[in-house]
Protein backbone atom coordinates (compact mmCIF):
# COMPACT_ATOMS: atom_id res chain seq x y z
CA UNK A 1 0.00 0.00 0.00
CA UNK A 2 1.21 3.56 -0.85
CA UNK A 3 2.56 5.23 1.97
CA UNK A 4 0.10 8.25 2.25
CA UNK A 5 -2.69 6.02 2.22
CA UNK A 6 -1.20 4.53 4.98
CA UNK A 7 -1.14 7.51 6.88
CA UNK A 8 -4.51 8.62 6.05
CA UNK A 9 -6.02 4.72 6.56
CA UNK A 10 -7.32 5.97 10.22
CA UNK A 11 -6.97 4.23 13.75
CA UNK A 12 -8.87 1.42 13.41
CA UNK A 13 -7.60 0.45 9.65
CA UNK A 14 -3.93 0.97 11.00
CA UNK A 15 -4.36 -1.67 13.72
CA UNK A 16 -6.23 -4.30 11.45
CA UNK A 17 -2.48 -3.87 9.09
CA UNK A 18 -0.71 -4.02 12.18
CA UNK A 19 -2.98 -7.12 12.96
CA UNK A 20 -2.30 -8.90 9.78
CA UNK A 21 1.26 -8.20 9.53
CA UNK A 22 0.33 -5.59 6.40
CA UNK A 23 3.30 -3.75 8.42
CA UNK A 24 4.83 -3.63 11.34
CA UNK A 25 4.40 -0.89 14.52
CA UNK A 26 7.96 0.30 13.80
CA UNK A 27 7.43 0.71 10.42
CA UNK A 28 4.44 2.77 10.90
CA UNK A 29 5.62 4.83 13.27
CA UNK A 30 8.64 6.10 11.28
CA UNK A 31 6.08 6.32 8.26
CA UNK A 32 4.47 8.73 10.49
CA UNK A 33 8.17 10.50 11.69
CA UNK A 34 8.68 11.22 8.50
CA UNK A 35 5.32 12.98 7.48
CA UNK A 36 5.96 15.05 10.72
CA UNK A 37 9.39 16.01 9.22
CA UNK A 38 8.25 16.99 5.94
CA UNK A 39 5.32 18.63 7.07
CA UNK A 40 5.18 19.66 10.35
CA UNK A 41 7.82 22.99 9.91
CA UNK A 42 4.59 24.28 7.50
CA UNK A 43 1.78 23.49 9.96
CA UNK A 44 3.44 23.16 13.53
CA UNK A 45 0.91 20.71 14.53
CA UNK A 46 3.45 19.39 17.46
CA UNK A 47 4.78 21.15 20.19
CA UNK A 48 7.23 18.24 20.91
CA UNK A 49 7.89 15.21 18.95
CA UNK A 50 8.68 12.18 21.04
CA UNK A 51 10.79 10.24 18.53
CA UNK A 52 12.96 8.05 20.45
CA UNK A 53 10.15 7.02 23.43
CA UNK A 54 7.92 6.14 20.18
CA UNK A 55 10.37 4.38 18.91
CA UNK A 56 10.75 2.25 21.65
CA UNK A 57 7.07 1.94 22.55
CA UNK A 58 6.72 0.81 18.91
CA UNK A 59 9.65 -2.13 19.29
CA UNK A 60 7.60 -3.15 21.96
CA UNK A 61 4.44 -3.27 20.47
CA UNK A 62 5.49 -5.48 17.78
CA UNK A 63 6.83 -7.70 20.30
CA UNK A 64 3.01 -8.18 21.44
CA UNK A 65 2.25 -7.89 17.97
CA UNK A 66 4.00 -11.07 17.03
CA UNK A 67 2.92 -12.73 20.32
CA UNK A 68 -0.41 -13.04 19.40
CA UNK A 69 -1.44 -10.24 21.62
CA UNK A 70 -4.38 -7.79 19.86
CA UNK A 71 -5.41 -4.54 21.62
CA UNK A 72 -7.49 -1.77 20.68
CA UNK A 73 -4.21 0.39 19.24
CA UNK A 74 -1.65 -2.03 19.60
CA UNK A 75 1.33 -0.38 17.40
CA UNK A 76 -0.96 2.99 16.15
CA UNK A 77 0.82 6.47 16.75
CA UNK A 78 -1.54 8.41 18.82
CA UNK A 79 -1.12 12.49 19.64
CA UNK A 80 -1.76 14.29 22.61
CA UNK A 81 -3.20 17.63 22.86
CA UNK A 82 -0.46 19.30 25.01
CA UNK A 83 -3.13 20.21 28.36
CA UNK A 84 -3.04 16.37 28.77
CA UNK A 85 -0.10 14.81 30.81
CA UNK A 86 2.39 12.67 29.70
CA UNK A 87 5.16 11.53 31.92
CA UNK A 88 8.42 12.94 31.79
CA UNK A 89 6.81 15.77 29.29
CA UNK A 90 5.84 19.17 30.61
CA UNK A 91 2.54 20.32 29.82
CA UNK A 92 3.07 23.47 28.32
CA UNK A 93 -0.56 24.63 28.40
CA UNK A 94 0.71 26.69 24.66
CA UNK A 95 2.76 29.12 27.31
CA UNK A 96 6.32 29.35 28.71
CA UNK A 97 4.59 30.00 32.33
CA UNK A 98 4.29 26.48 32.45
CA UNK A 99 6.08 24.24 35.62
CA UNK A 100 8.68 20.92 35.18
CA UNK A 101 8.00 17.70 33.85
CA UNK A 102 5.41 15.43 34.62
CA UNK A 103 5.86 12.34 37.17
CA UNK A 104 3.02 9.85 35.84
CA UNK A 105 0.73 10.39 32.32
CA UNK A 106 -2.88 11.57 32.64
CA UNK A 107 -5.66 8.51 33.27
CA UNK A 108 -6.63 8.94 29.82
CA UNK A 109 -2.97 8.54 28.71
CA UNK A 110 -2.42 5.68 30.64
CA UNK A 111 -5.42 3.94 29.44
CA UNK A 112 -4.51 4.42 25.73
CA UNK A 113 -1.66 3.27 26.37
CA UNK A 114 -2.53 -0.09 28.01
CA UNK A 115 -4.49 -0.42 24.71
CA UNK A 116 -1.32 -0.48 22.84
CA UNK A 117 -0.92 2.98 21.60
CA UNK A 118 2.33 4.83 20.79
CA UNK A 119 2.31 7.94 21.78
CA UNK A 120 3.91 10.00 18.62
CA UNK A 121 3.85 13.85 20.66
CA UNK A 122 2.10 16.71 22.08
CA UNK A 123 -0.07 18.77 19.55
CA UNK A 124 -0.28 23.09 19.73
CA UNK A 125 -2.75 24.55 21.74
CA UNK A 126 -3.47 28.80 22.35
CA UNK A 127 -2.42 30.00 25.55
CA UNK A 128 -4.13 28.29 28.60
CA UNK A 129 -5.99 26.81 25.89
CA UNK A 130 -8.45 29.86 25.63
CA UNK A 131 -9.32 30.08 22.04
CA UNK A 132 -10.64 28.92 18.95
CA UNK A 133 -7.33 29.80 17.02
CA UNK A 134 -4.16 27.93 17.73
CA UNK A 135 -1.26 31.10 18.04
CA UNK A 136 0.79 31.67 20.35
CA UNK A 137 3.77 34.05 21.38
CA UNK A 138 6.32 31.13 22.82
CA UNK A 139 4.92 28.11 20.12
CA UNK A 140 3.62 30.17 17.00
CA UNK A 141 1.09 29.70 14.79
CA UNK A 142 -0.76 26.48 13.93
CA UNK A 143 -1.88 25.89 10.40
CA UNK A 144 -4.99 24.47 8.86
CA UNK A 145 -3.42 21.70 6.13
CA UNK A 146 -6.50 22.64 3.51
CA UNK A 147 -5.25 26.01 3.66
CA UNK A 148 -2.18 26.56 5.54
CA UNK A 149 -3.15 30.93 5.72
CA UNK A 150 -6.07 30.04 7.86
CA UNK A 151 -6.39 28.50 11.81
CA UNK A 152 -6.91 24.96 12.16
CA UNK A 153 -9.34 26.17 15.09
CA UNK A 154 -8.88 25.76 18.67
CA UNK A 155 -8.24 25.09 21.12
CA UNK A 156 -7.07 21.12 20.12
CA UNK A 157 -5.89 22.71 16.99
CA UNK A 158 -2.82 21.15 16.98
CA UNK A 159 -4.61 17.36 17.17
CA UNK A 160 -6.88 18.45 14.56
CA UNK A 161 -3.58 19.73 11.90
CA UNK A 162 -1.98 16.11 12.95
CA UNK A 163 -4.47 13.92 12.37
CA UNK A 164 -6.23 15.71 9.04
CA UNK A 165 -2.71 16.09 7.37
CA UNK A 166 -1.68 12.44 8.44
CA UNK A 167 0.48 12.86 11.38
CA UNK A 168 -1.22 10.48 13.52
CA UNK A 169 -3.88 8.12 13.23
CA UNK A 170 -5.83 9.39 15.62
CA UNK A 171 -5.42 11.68 18.26
CA UNK A 172 -6.77 13.26 21.87
CA UNK A 173 -8.71 16.85 22.20
CA UNK A 174 -10.43 18.57 25.16
CA UNK A 175 -13.67 20.12 24.50
CA UNK A 176 -14.69 23.16 27.35
CA UNK A 177 -16.57 25.05 24.74
CA UNK A 178 -16.04 23.61 21.65
CA UNK A 179 -12.68 22.69 21.73
CA UNK A 180 -12.89 19.55 19.99
CA UNK A 181 -15.84 19.99 17.58
CA UNK A 182 -14.42 23.37 16.44
CA UNK A 183 -11.21 21.81 14.60
CA UNK A 184 -12.95 18.91 13.79
CA UNK A 185 -15.27 21.06 11.95
CA UNK A 186 -12.60 23.13 10.17
CA UNK A 187 -9.82 20.00 9.35
CA UNK A 188 -12.59 18.27 7.86
CA UNK A 189 -12.54 15.26 10.81
CA UNK A 190 -15.13 13.32 13.13
CA UNK A 191 -15.10 15.20 16.55
CA UNK A 192 -17.23 14.32 19.42
CA UNK A 193 -17.11 15.59 22.48
CA UNK A 194 -18.56 12.84 24.96
CA UNK A 195 -20.93 12.59 27.63
CA UNK A 196 -19.45 14.72 30.82
CA UNK A 197 -17.42 12.60 33.14
CA UNK A 198 -17.37 9.82 30.27
CA UNK A 199 -13.18 9.67 29.74
CA UNK A 200 -11.60 10.72 32.67
CA UNK A 201 -9.91 14.24 33.28
CA UNK A 202 -7.69 12.82 36.12
CA UNK A 203 -5.49 14.67 37.27
CA UNK A 204 -7.62 17.69 36.13
CA UNK A 205 -10.91 16.75 37.47
CA UNK A 206 -13.99 18.91 37.27
CA UNK A 207 -11.63 21.18 34.31
CA UNK A 208 -13.16 24.92 33.82
CA UNK A 209 -15.55 24.18 36.49
CA UNK A 210 -17.00 21.02 34.96
CA UNK A 211 -17.28 22.24 31.51
CA UNK A 212 -14.50 20.25 29.51
CA UNK A 213 -14.38 17.33 28.75
CA UNK A 214 -11.55 14.67 27.00
CA UNK A 215 -12.52 13.09 23.45
CA UNK A 216 -10.77 12.20 20.33
CA UNK A 217 -10.46 13.57 16.72
CA UNK A 218 -10.45 10.65 14.25
CA UNK A 219 -10.58 10.12 10.07
CA UNK A 220 -13.09 7.71 10.77
CA UNK A 221 -16.36 7.23 13.06
CA UNK A 222 -14.89 3.39 14.15
CA UNK A 223 -11.77 5.05 15.23
CA UNK A 224 -13.74 7.64 17.52
CA UNK A 225 -15.97 4.64 18.97
CA UNK A 226 -12.17 3.04 19.59
CA UNK A 227 -10.85 5.62 21.81
CA UNK A 228 -14.38 5.30 23.70
CA UNK A 229 -13.84 1.65 23.95
CA UNK A 230 -10.30 2.46 25.14
CA UNK A 231 -10.89 5.15 27.92
CA UNK A 232 -14.17 5.56 29.04
CA UNK A 233 -15.89 3.10 32.25
CA UNK A 234 -17.10 5.88 34.33
CA UNK A 235 -20.67 5.97 32.83
CA UNK A 236 -22.73 2.81 31.73
CA UNK A 237 -21.88 1.81 28.06
CA UNK A 238 -23.84 0.32 24.96
CA UNK A 239 -24.40 -3.23 25.56
CA UNK A 240 -21.49 -4.70 23.13
CA UNK A 241 -19.46 -1.95 23.04
CA UNK A 242 -19.01 1.93 21.15
CA UNK A 243 -17.92 0.01 18.37
CA UNK A 244 -20.56 -2.39 18.11
CA UNK A 245 -22.64 0.53 18.49
CA UNK A 246 -21.44 2.42 15.80
CA UNK A 247 -21.54 -0.52 13.62
CA UNK A 248 -25.57 -0.74 14.75
CA UNK A 249 -28.39 0.19 12.23
CA UNK A 250 -29.92 3.62 14.37
CA UNK A 251 -33.50 2.47 13.42
CA UNK A 252 -35.52 5.44 12.01
CA UNK A 253 -34.82 8.32 14.35
CA UNK A 254 -37.22 11.86 14.64
CA UNK A 255 -34.56 14.78 13.90
CA UNK A 256 -34.60 18.22 14.85
CA UNK A 257 -32.63 20.91 12.41
CA UNK A 258 -32.07 23.90 14.33
CA UNK A 259 -30.36 27.19 12.95
CA UNK A 260 -31.30 29.02 16.17
CA UNK A 261 -28.27 30.95 17.64
CA UNK A 262 -28.50 30.48 21.73
CA UNK A 263 -29.66 34.34 22.97
CA UNK A 264 -26.54 36.08 23.88
CA UNK A 265 -24.56 35.63 21.07
CA UNK A 266 -24.58 37.55 18.00
CA UNK A 267 -23.85 35.55 14.78
CA UNK A 268 -24.69 34.88 11.22
CA UNK A 269 -24.91 31.70 9.95
CA UNK A 270 -23.33 31.88 6.44
CA UNK A 271 -24.94 30.60 3.42
CA UNK A 272 -22.80 27.64 3.21
CA UNK A 273 -23.51 26.30 6.34
CA UNK A 274 -26.70 26.53 6.19
CA UNK A 275 -26.93 24.47 2.74
CA UNK A 276 -24.88 21.45 4.57
CA UNK A 277 -27.88 21.69 7.27
CA UNK A 278 -30.21 21.71 4.46
CA UNK A 279 -28.39 19.17 2.26
CA UNK A 280 -28.11 16.76 5.94
CA UNK A 281 -31.65 16.75 5.89
CA UNK A 282 -32.50 15.86 2.57
CA UNK A 283 -30.32 12.92 2.95
CA UNK A 284 -31.54 12.24 6.36
CA UNK A 285 -35.00 11.53 5.08
CA UNK A 286 -33.53 9.48 2.18
CA UNK A 287 -32.67 7.44 4.42
CA UNK A 288 -35.65 7.10 6.02
CA UNK A 289 -35.60 9.65 9.00
CA UNK A 290 -38.66 11.91 10.00
CA UNK A 291 -36.99 15.56 9.77
CA UNK A 292 -38.70 18.23 11.34
CA UNK A 293 -37.46 21.92 12.03
CA UNK A 294 -37.45 22.75 15.95
CA UNK A 295 -35.14 24.64 18.09
CA UNK A 296 -33.69 23.77 21.44
CA UNK A 297 -35.77 26.04 24.08
CA UNK A 298 -32.70 27.97 25.29
CA UNK A 299 -33.32 30.14 27.80
CA UNK A 300 -33.44 34.18 27.01
CA UNK A 301 -30.67 34.82 29.76
CA UNK A 302 -28.48 32.82 26.95
CA UNK A 303 -26.29 30.13 27.72
CA UNK A 304 -23.19 32.89 28.67
CA UNK A 305 -25.34 33.13 31.83
CA UNK A 306 -24.10 29.88 32.54
CA UNK A 307 -20.99 29.09 30.54
CA UNK A 308 -19.19 32.73 30.60
CA UNK A 309 -18.71 32.44 34.60
CA UNK A 310 -17.07 29.09 34.29
CA UNK A 311 -15.12 30.07 31.39
CA UNK A 312 -13.89 33.05 32.78
CA UNK A 313 -13.26 31.11 36.47
CA UNK A 314 -12.09 27.99 34.69
CA UNK A 315 -8.86 29.96 33.16
CA UNK A 316 -8.78 31.97 36.59
CA UNK A 317 -8.02 28.67 38.16
CA UNK A 318 -5.43 27.67 35.74
CA UNK A 319 -3.52 30.40 35.70
CA UNK A 320 -3.28 30.24 39.18
CA UNK A 321 -1.15 26.92 38.55
CA UNK A 322 1.55 28.54 36.60
CA UNK A 323 4.61 28.63 38.26
CA UNK A 324 5.75 31.57 36.17
CA UNK A 325 2.40 34.29 35.39
CA UNK A 326 4.58 36.87 34.54
CA UNK A 327 5.24 34.85 31.62
CA UNK A 328 1.36 34.45 29.69
CA UNK A 329 0.16 37.02 26.94
CA UNK A 330 -1.54 40.39 27.63
CA UNK A 331 -4.43 39.30 26.56
CA UNK A 332 -4.17 35.61 28.53
CA UNK A 333 -3.35 37.73 31.41
CA UNK A 334 -6.50 39.63 30.88
CA UNK A 335 -9.03 37.13 30.45
CA UNK A 336 -7.42 35.49 34.39
CA UNK A 337 -7.91 38.91 35.99
CA UNK A 338 -11.62 38.74 34.80
CA UNK A 339 -12.18 34.94 35.89
CA UNK A 340 -10.80 36.56 39.27
CA UNK A 341 -13.45 38.53 39.43
CA UNK A 342 -15.78 35.46 39.57
CA UNK A 343 -16.55 34.77 42.97
CA UNK A 344 -17.07 30.94 45.03
CA UNK A 345 -20.61 32.40 45.85
CA UNK A 346 -21.08 32.88 41.83
CA UNK A 347 -20.25 29.80 40.72
CA UNK A 348 -22.01 27.94 43.59
CA UNK A 349 -24.90 29.81 42.02
CA UNK A 350 -24.46 29.44 38.18
CA UNK A 351 -23.68 25.67 39.12
CA UNK A 352 -26.64 25.14 41.36
CA UNK A 353 -28.99 26.46 38.05
CA UNK A 354 -27.31 23.95 35.87
CA UNK A 355 -30.04 21.59 36.17
CA UNK A 356 -32.87 23.79 35.27
CA UNK A 357 -30.97 25.10 32.53
CA UNK A 358 -30.24 21.78 31.23
CA UNK A 359 -33.58 20.72 31.44
CA UNK A 360 -35.02 23.08 29.57
CA UNK A 361 -32.65 23.08 26.56
CA UNK A 362 -33.13 18.93 26.96
CA UNK A 363 -36.85 19.32 26.74
CA UNK A 364 -36.72 19.12 23.04
CA UNK A 365 -35.66 15.28 23.69
CA UNK A 366 -39.18 14.63 24.80
CA UNK A 367 -39.65 14.75 21.18
CA UNK A 368 -36.63 14.03 19.27
CA UNK A 369 -34.06 11.81 19.10
CA UNK A 370 -31.36 13.72 17.90
CA UNK A 371 -30.63 17.97 17.10
CA UNK A 372 -28.63 19.09 14.14
CA UNK A 373 -27.22 22.40 13.94
CA UNK A 374 -24.59 23.74 11.84
CA UNK A 375 -20.62 22.65 12.98
CA UNK A 376 -19.98 26.24 12.64
CA UNK A 377 -21.33 29.75 11.43
CA UNK A 378 -18.95 30.22 9.17
CA UNK A 379 -14.90 29.34 7.99
CA UNK A 380 -11.91 29.43 10.19
CA UNK A 381 -10.57 32.79 10.33
CA UNK A 382 -6.97 33.84 8.69
CA UNK A 383 -3.53 32.89 10.92
CA UNK A 384 -2.87 36.77 12.28
CA UNK A 385 -6.74 37.81 12.35
CA UNK A 386 -6.81 39.02 16.33
CA UNK A 387 -3.30 39.82 16.95
CA UNK A 388 -3.20 42.83 18.93
CA UNK A 389 -6.92 42.64 20.61
CA UNK A 390 -7.21 42.84 23.26
CA UNK A 391 -8.94 39.97 25.64
CA UNK A 392 -12.76 41.13 25.33
CA UNK A 393 -12.40 42.53 21.51
CA UNK A 394 -10.54 38.72 20.56
CA UNK A 395 -13.78 37.24 22.48
CA UNK A 396 -16.65 38.88 20.81
CA UNK A 397 -15.05 38.46 17.13
CA UNK A 398 -14.23 34.69 17.74
CA UNK A 399 -17.44 33.94 19.61
CA UNK A 400 -19.72 35.04 16.19
CA UNK A 401 -17.88 31.94 14.06
CA UNK A 402 -18.71 29.07 16.80
CA UNK A 403 -21.83 30.06 18.43
CA UNK A 404 -23.44 26.33 18.41
CA UNK A 405 -20.58 25.05 20.87
CA UNK A 406 -20.70 25.78 24.05
CA UNK A 407 -24.46 25.63 25.55
CA UNK A 408 -23.35 21.81 25.50
CA UNK A 409 -20.63 21.91 27.30
CA UNK A 410 -23.22 23.37 30.21
CA UNK A 411 -25.63 20.43 29.74
CA UNK A 412 -22.84 18.01 29.76
CA UNK A 413 -24.65 15.95 26.84
CA UNK A 414 -22.68 14.32 23.95
CA UNK A 415 -22.23 16.29 20.72
CA UNK A 416 -20.31 15.00 17.30
CA UNK A 417 -18.95 16.92 14.40
CA UNK A 418 -19.33 15.29 10.72
CA UNK A 419 -17.73 16.30 7.71
CA UNK A 420 -20.03 17.18 5.06
CA UNK A 421 -18.49 19.12 2.08
CA UNK A 422 -16.20 21.58 1.22
CA UNK A 423 -17.08 25.04 1.18
CA UNK A 424 -16.37 27.47 -2.15
CA UNK A 425 -13.13 28.27 -0.89
CA UNK A 426 -12.01 24.07 -0.66
CA UNK A 427 -12.12 24.49 2.95
CA UNK A 428 -14.24 21.91 5.24
CA UNK A 429 -17.89 22.35 6.31
CA UNK A 430 -19.84 20.25 9.13
CA UNK A 431 -23.16 19.37 11.16
CA UNK A 432 -23.55 19.04 14.88
CA UNK A 433 -25.51 16.22 15.95
CA UNK A 434 -26.40 16.30 19.80
CA UNK A 435 -27.70 13.88 21.71
CA UNK A 436 -29.57 13.23 24.51
CA UNK A 437 -27.24 12.32 28.21
CA UNK A 438 -24.64 9.56 27.59
CA UNK A 439 -26.49 8.24 23.83
CA UNK A 440 -23.29 8.89 22.48
CA UNK A 441 -24.60 5.18 21.17
CA UNK A 442 -26.97 7.21 19.47
CA UNK A 443 -24.53 9.64 17.84
CA UNK A 444 -22.16 7.10 16.80
CA UNK A 445 -24.60 4.77 14.60
CA UNK A 446 -26.32 8.25 12.87
CA UNK A 447 -22.84 9.48 12.27
CA UNK A 448 -21.46 6.02 10.86
CA UNK A 449 -24.79 6.05 8.07
CA UNK A 450 -23.96 9.33 7.06
CA UNK A 451 -20.24 8.51 6.70
CA UNK A 452 -21.28 5.79 4.52
CA UNK A 453 -24.23 7.47 2.48
CA UNK A 454 -21.29 10.04 1.79
CA UNK A 455 -18.32 9.11 2.81
CA UNK A 456 -15.23 11.83 4.44
CA UNK A 457 -12.40 9.86 4.81
CA UNK A 458 -10.70 9.42 1.34
CA UNK A 459 -10.58 13.50 0.96
CA UNK A 460 -6.68 14.84 1.40
CA UNK A 461 -6.17 18.41 2.23
CA UNK A 462 -3.76 20.46 0.61
CA UNK A 463 -0.72 19.61 3.12
CA UNK A 464 -0.47 15.82 2.89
Amino acid sequence: MDPTDVAFAGAAEQTRMLAAGAITAPALLELHLERIARLDPTLNAFRVVLADEARAAADAAQVKLDAGERLPFLGVPVAIKDDVDVAGQVTAWGTSAHGPAKDADAEVVRRLRDAGAVIIGKTSVPEMTIWPFTETLTFGATRNPWDPSRTPGGSSGGTGAAVAAGLAAIALGSDGGGSIRIPASWCGLFGIKPQRDRVPMAPHDDAWQGLSVNGPLSRTVEDAALFLDATSDALPVPEGGFVAAARRDPGRLRIALSTKVPPGLVARVGKAQRAALDEAGVLLRELGHEVVARDPDYPLTGSGAHFMPRYFRGISDDVRTMPHPERLEARTRGMARIGGLVSDRRIAAVRAGEAAFSARVMSIFDDVDVVITPGTASGPSRVGAYQRRSALATLLAVASRVPFQAVFNVTGQPAAVVPWALDDDGLPLSIQLVGRPADEATLLALSTQLETARPWAARRPVVA
